[in-house]
């Protein structure tokens, strides 16, 4: 079964584009945030610059974001780790943008669209999952669940949002392009 909002997530371990691997240690920092996303998807590229102002804006207060493609990159060659590195050469990214190349972490954490964010908090604990905000074409939303979320989270309050449907791309699974069977 994939995590669930309310699940404790395990650490794990995945290649940077840019660069060696990245150990994402789930608890322990005052909030973490794992978002799914994409070089290709519509919806993912509209959301992006919003996403990449989050971890600028939060940066200084010891919020740790990672970014991470999982599309088959056989099917989708925008979306190959050779793609992933030229984005981040070009300054695109504001945080990590790692590849889960076998696909096993997404469906893990039952990941199914570009972009699905995760918001944890110090325990490692699923407290948000969904969208960044209400409309990838209004760019005034300004990722304000995810801001509510994390605001929240850094307060030691109660997540205001523990989840909404999020929108995008789905991601496409190196099997048939077939759903996540996971979740």
């Amino acid at each position: 079964m994939p995590y669930a909002v309310g699940d404790l997530t395990e650490s794990f371990t995945l290649p940077r584009a840019g660069g060696g691997e990245v150990t994402v240690a789930t608890a322990g920092a005052p909030a973490t945030v794992v978002i799914w996303t994409c070089n290709h998807c519509p919806y993912a590229l509209a959301w992006h610059d919003r996403l990449q102002q989050v971890v600028r804006d939060y940066a200084d207060r010891g919020v740790v974001f990672v970014q991470v493609n999982a599309n088959d990159e056989q099917k989708y060659p925008a979306d190959s780790f050779a793609e992933m590195e030229r984005r981040v050469a070009a300054g695109e990214f504001a945080s990590d943008f790692l590849r889960d190349a076998e696909q096993s972490l997404s469906k893990q954490w039952g990941a199914r669209v570009t972009p699905d964010v995760f918001v944890l908090d110090p325990q490692g604990r699923i407290v948000y999952k969904g969208a960044p905000d209400s409309d990838h074409d209004d760019p005034t939303q300004n990722a304000q669940h995810l801001r509510n979320v994390l605001d929240d989270v850094l307060a030691g309050r109660p997540a205001r949002l523990s989840g909404t449907r999020a929108a995008g791309c789905k991601i496409k699974w190196t099997v048939d392009d077939q759903p996540n069977p996971y979740v």
